[in-house]
């Protein structure tokens, strides 16, 4: 085995990379990478690539998508109170490496390894690298986030840790249509949704699924406005270049609201093999319900016509369970290299988990279906 690292999938076959890769999970393909690199989404924000590679006899056969960090931002397991621990003992805490998928908080593959390896042992091969790579660079810290289960319990022999969080998520258990999941639900759930959709329709608000090949060059200006809009209210910065999104438009869904023949509203989601992941929406003018019909209602229909088992709509939001996404942990793994902080940060990280343990069964029971399948 050939262990390396390089700064650019430009350097790698799109076939090699999405031998590995696999077909069900979008973010993780050769292409959604390239097209951050290439449509300046990293860089300016703090992510340099350096991926992980293993080649055996010139064929590739192990990846990563790692890079090197000088802040926390786009992570979504966060860790600024380590790094603000580590200012106030007059030390260094970035740069570090994180193996993500760049502002994007969904579960899916990280340690990619060939249909025909060991995987186990890939996995094993590629954590050695990034130990290495963080030695030799003399980073802070190791972080791997939104990954399976099975890896982040592989890597504790390598002297990592575990965090988890919890996110809601909706699955399809083989609904014909929208009434049919909503006779699973408990009544008072079920006059709520349909409550909150009649008011989208009394306000005569229509809403439009657009797939991103579909878009007119004026739908694709107004929907980066809806992007940009919810950023500026939050004073954050819209790091998704409207260029990134046209290159991933075979991966795009619009779900755009119209009112009087204008477009008011708009949320952006990428289609997965078997999950509608829910990302980036944002308005021009207030409508009550829409936010919940354009983010969830119309997400859900999405799934149930189109055959996928899951609809992941983002990151936080305990409202979103009243609506039928259930309670789903996430998982990530961390490596902290100085003596004194590890022991107080796996600590901290402990307390922590127990936390989101007792969190995530609280949520558990606040299920919204008849059953606990739905």
């Amino acid at each position: 085995m050939q262990l390396s690292t390089c700064d650019s999938l430009e350097q790698i076959p799109a076939d090699s990379w999405n031998e590995l890769a696999g077909d069900a999970n979008p973010f993780i393909q050769h292409d959604f990478l390239l097209a951050l690199e290439q449509h300046q989404c990293l860089q300016p924000y703090g992510w340099f690539p350096s991926y992980l590679l293993i080649h055996e006899n010139g064929r590739l056969i192990g990846a990563a998508p790692a890079y090197l960090k000088n802040n926390s931002y786009g992570e979504f397991v966060f860790d600024w109170s380590w790094a603000d621990a580590y200012r106030q003992a007059g030390k260094q805490y970035y740069p570090k490496l994180v193996t993500a998928i760049p502002f994007t908080p969904a579960n899916g593959p990280r340690f990619l390894s060939h249909p025909d390896s060991d995987r186990e042992l890939i996995v094993k091969r590629l954590t050695e690298l990034s130990l290495e790579l963080a030695q030799r660079l003399k980073l802070s810290s190791i972080h791997n986030l939104f990954l399976d289960k099975e890896v982040t319990e592989q890597q504790k022999s390598n002297g990592f840790f575990q965090r988890i969080d919890c996110q809601y998520h909706w699955r399809n258990h083989g609904y014909e249509n929208f009434d049919h999941f909503l006779s699973f639900l408990k009544p008072k759930k079920r006059k709520n949704i349909r409550q909150e959709r009649k008011k989208v329709i009394n306000a005569n608000v229509s809403i439009e699924r657009i797939k991103g090949c579909d878009l007119s060059h004026q739908q694709w200006q107004q929907l980066y406005k809806f992007y940009q809009i919810t950023f500026m209210k939050k004073s954050g910065s819209a790091t998704l270049t409207l260029d990134f999104f046209k290159a991933i438009k075979d991966k795009l869904l619009a779900i755009v609201a119209y009112h009087d023949n204008k477009m008011v509203a708009g949320a952006i989601c990428i289609v997965g093999k078997h999950t509608l992941y829910g990302r980036h929406w944002g308005c021009f003018e207030d409508y009550d319900g829409l936010h919940f019909e354009v983010c969830y209602y119309q997400g859900i229909e999405y799934c149930i016509e189109n055959n996928l088992s899951c609809f992941e709509p983002g990151a936080q939001g305990e409202h979103k369970i009243s609506r039928g996404f259930l309670a789903t942990k996430t998982w990530s793994s961390h490596w902290v290299e100085d003596d004194q902080f590890r022991p107080l940060i796996i600590a901290h990280c402990q307390r922590e988990t127990e936390y989101m343990q007792q969190h995530y069964e609280d949520m558990c029971k606040r299920s919204p279906f008849k059953t606990e399948t739905g």
